[in-house]
């Protein structure tokens, strides 16, 4: 059975994903489409590439179908991807992952015996599903009025404000716990964004500590979360010790939570409504591409 080129898969997750792909069989086939085969190890390298685990062997498995389906399809649109543009889709992968260094680039690939032709036929690849996604799906998906207005009037908690509250940081690493007392003494001359600039190891020290109009369960572990539940604007936390690192925390301002207006909350409506649409629209297509297609799972 011929056996196409599908080697571009593992390239792509060899370089850009740091997880250990899967234990599977490398040469028993998973699945086939048409003439093409898909590979075992052609599933772990998208598991991979997409930072998956074992578990999502079969959401692999269908994605890497969905996709051949969709290389087809370009084919026989006679759909193709200009070789300067993806040279310079290349450099811009370089420069954002590699430091624009293409020898680094290179020696990835060889750690992972992988071809520089291998990979960049999957940067090729993306780029055209990614084209085909575009003419056939996403340029179709719209948002009209009556779908928006019925959308935000049957998910009104969705399109809610959360609480907004603004809080100020002080945190010690482990080697600096003994630094407690003197924090607790400097505060009491100086203002807690002094202090934050000069002890503390949080990312915002260099701005007092500030995290302003955050949610704070989205950047907080519980712990921590829960000790600046308890306080009222203006009120410091007491340490707060997680993996040996100290938290102080300073509640400055609080927002209570509310229903955002229509209007408000327009973009965030329109932009899930278009999603649904998208997704019924490509689901549509790759069933209609599949009726046209031999397809067989092992």
């Amino acid at each position: 059975m011929k056996r196409a080129v599908t080697a571009a898969a593992a390239a792509a997750a060899a370089v850009f994903a740091a997880s250990t792909a899967p234990a599977v069989e490398i040469d028993a086939i998973a699945a086939q489409v048409d003439s093409y085969s898909i590979l075992k190890s052609d599933v772990a390298a998208e598991i991979q590439y997409s930072g998956g685990d074992a578990g999502d062997y079969e959401r692999a498995r269908n994605a890497l179908i969905e996709r051949r389906l969709v290389i087809k399809a370009a084919a026989e649109a006679k759909l193709t991807m200009q070789e300067w543009v993806v040279e310079n889709r290349i450099r811009e992968i370089i420069k954002n992952a590699f430091e624009g260094d293409r020898n680094r680039l290179l020696q990835a690939l060889s750690a992972r015996r992988t071809t520089y032709a291998e990979w960049t036929q999957r940067i090729k690849d993306d780029m055209v599903v990614s084209a085909m996604r575009w003419q056939v799906v996403d340029k179709a998906a719209f948002a009209s009025p009556e779908e928006m207005r019925a959308e935000f009037e049957a998910y009104p908690d969705k399109y809610a404000e959360a609480m907004k509250t603004t809080v100020s940081v002080i945190l010690l690493k482990p080697e600096d716990s003994a630094l407690r007392a003197a924090v607790e003494e400097d505060l009491k001359t100086q203002s807690f964004a002094d202090v934050a600039r000069l002890r503390s190891a949080d990312s915002h020290a260099a701005e007092g500590g500030v995290w302003k109009d955050i949610d704070v369960s989205e950047v907080f572990r519980p712990e921590v979360e829960a000790a600046i539940r308890a306080l009222k604007p203006g009120e410091t936390s007491s340490w707060v010790e997680l993996d040996g690192w100290s938290f102080l925390v300073r509640k400055d301002a609080e927002k209570a939570a509310r229903r955002r207006t229509f209007a408000e909350a327009y973009e965030d409506v329109e932009a899930n409504v278009k999603a649904a649409r998208a997704e019924r629209l490509y689901r549509e297509w790759i069933e209609r591409l599949k009726a046209s297609s031999y397809i067989k799972i092992y």
